[in-house]
């Protein structure tokens, strides 16, 4: 005779189930669940950070948010259980070697369609979808990275993977190559255990932040992150920084690509995640878009977040760490016409590639530009052809 507590348990697993497997057929590639209940921790971890400085350059990242964040029953009073979706959205490399110009590498992430967009659509068409299949009406709420709620402690609690040393969350099948959603719901689901999983011993990823932005394990210094300098950042990149930048225009996959983890991982199959054009970008055709070119080059990719302006920023780093002579010339156009902003980073890419035209090009801005910003760099660019110059252009200020 079936006991009491299997009649029970019953519903809740079909329930389940039916989360489980719909999920599944709309695309998503995991699906964990864990309680409503608050993430006390995680919460205290990220206000720490905050009030370290270590989420600096961030202002939207406010003590408000992180509280608001870790309770979803904040962000729905009925919430009973948490939903974690991910999406695989590895895709092997293509580094542009076969170009003949300087190119700058784009973070795996950015080079599909702007995955805010479409896992919001598709985990709206899942709430909707569930209502239908389990016969009731589900509220929800759904969230993706630019929303307050906590998705990696989200996913760690539901065992959807585990906290990597470079704070990423790392899953046995997909490794770090997965986006994060999470589903709000007044559904009452038995959750998910976290996996009994660590990084062992590994550090691999500390020592191959070639800015140091991973100051210990788990630990993230924002202001230093190749990630936020070429997204977030709005200003000038600091000249301490710049040469530890690489070749990165948006974004940076390095803690991730050293991961023993995500050597094992596969391929999406998901086809607006899949545009192999924005792996690498030209730099020097970067450096002539118009707003016009810009929007319609990357309008619907996350590189738009970067802006015209941030991105030529970005190219113009990418170029004075590449010292590829023939973006000279094209480099001094920039310094002539641009935004001060493009303008200044023009200056030192100029100073770093070197050689007598940078110098007369250099030389000739210093007599016809009126910003004082990027006469200072212009100055500690041709500070970069006299070795014995005093002035001291080492420093993190432009």
């Amino acid at each position: 005779m079936e006991s009491q507590a299997a009649k029970v348990a019953s519903p809740a697993g079909d329930t389940k189930a039916t989360i489980r497997s719909y999920a599944l057929e709309l695309g998503f590639d995991l699906v964990r669940v864990t309680s409503a209940q608050q993430f006390v921790q995680d919460r205290d971890i990220a206000l720490e950070r905050i009030e370290a400085g270590l989420m600096d350059g961030l202002p939207w990242y406010t003590s408000s948010r992180v509280n608001r964040g870790s309770n979803p029953r904040e962000l729905l009073p009925e919430a009973q259980s948490v939903i974690c979706l991910g999406l695989n959205y590895y895709h092997d490399d293509d580094d542009g070697q076969h170009r003949n110009a300087p190119v700058g590498r784009v973070a795996r992430y950015a080079r599909g369609r702007d995955y805010h967009r479409l896992m919001k659509r598709r985990m709206r068409q899942y709430v909707a979808g569930l209502s239908q299949r389990l016969g009731r009406s589900v509220a929800a709420r759904w969230y993706v990275d630019d929303g307050p709620m906590l998705d990696r402690a989200a996913a760690n609690r539901a065992g959807l993977g585990w906290f990597g040393k470079n704070t990423n969350i790392l899953n046995p099948q997909f490794g770090s190559w997965v986006f994060l959603g999470q589903v709000i719901t007044d559904l009452p689901l038995p959750p998910d255990p976290p996996l009994a999983k660590t990084c062992g011993n590994c550090v691999r990823c500390i020592p191959a932040c070639p800015t140091g932005a991973i100051t210990d394990a788990y630990t993230i210094d924002n202001s230093r992150c190749i990630s936020h300098l070429t997204i977030e950042n709005r200003g000038p990149i600091p000249r301490d920084l710049r040469p530890l930048m690489l070749d990165w225009v948006f974004g940076c996959d390095i803690c991730q690509e050293v991961c023993p983890v995500n050597r094992r991982a596969e391929p999406t199959s998901e086809p607006d995640l899949q545009r192999r054009e924005l792996a690498s970008l030209d730099l020097i055709e970067i450096l002539g878009l118009t707003d016009a070119e810009f929007l319609r080059r990357f309008q619907g990719t996350p590189i738009m977040r970067a802006k015209r302006v941030g991105l030529q920023r970005n190219a113009c780093v990418a170029l004075g760490n590449l010292k590829d002579r023939q973006a000279v010339v094209p480099l001094g156009r920039v310094l002539r016409d641009s935004e001060p902003l493009v303008q200044a980073h023009a200056a030192w890419a100029l100073g770093q590639i070197g050689g007598n035209l940078a110098r007369a090009i250099l030389e000739q801005a210093s007599h016809h530009t009126a910003d004082d910003d990027v006469l200072e760099e212009i100055s500690c660019a041709l500070a970069a052809f006299d070795s014995h110059a005093s002035m001291d252009c080492s420093g993190p200020d432009p």
